[in-house]
């Protein structure tokens, strides 16, 4: 198995490191109405993340999209482990922004490459908030 790894400067938007297998979606995410805090599923019908857990994944989206009760609502996710690891955004609005940082949520956007084409559902990922990098971490299997 080869294992290929990128790394993308990004500008965070709170501070942590967390690390997990990523949850992509090319449609923005809804927290209030599109999120069920108590099961950590995305619930908005016809989206394409519908029926799936975001709990302990990176979370990758465009951007969030909504009412300003979300982050309320991502506050009982949060405290109901039902949240995300981390949350990478194309670009970051202020409901998913407010969300990140009363959790503590680790949270960057505007990576220097387009997360959408470079990160894929299941790949390892790394979010150095801190620091401002995002590593992706590919395997391949390899042939024999």
């Amino acid at each position: 198995m080869s294992t290929d790894i990128i790394r993308l400067k990004a500008n965070p938007i709170t501070r942590g490191r967390a690390e997990g297998e990523a949850l992509v979606t090319r449609m923005p995410i809804s927290i209030t109405g599109g999120l069920d805090p108590y099961t950590g599923k995305i619930v908005e019908r016809g989206h394409e993340l519908e029926g799936q857990s975001v709990a302990g994944k990176i979370l990758v989206f465009p951007h969030g999209k909504g009412s300003t009760t979300g982050p309320w609502q991502y506050y009982v996710a949060f405290r109901k482990n039902n949240a995300p690891r981390a949350i990478i955004n194309v670009r970051a609005e202020m409901v998913v922004i407010v969300s990140a940082i009363i959790t503590n949520t680790p949270m960057v956007h505007q990576l220097e490459k387009n997360p959408m084409e470079i990160i894929k559902t299941g790949y390892f990922v790394v979010v150095d908030a801190d620091n401002g990098l995002v590593e992706v971490i590919k395997r391949r299997r390899s042939r024999s």
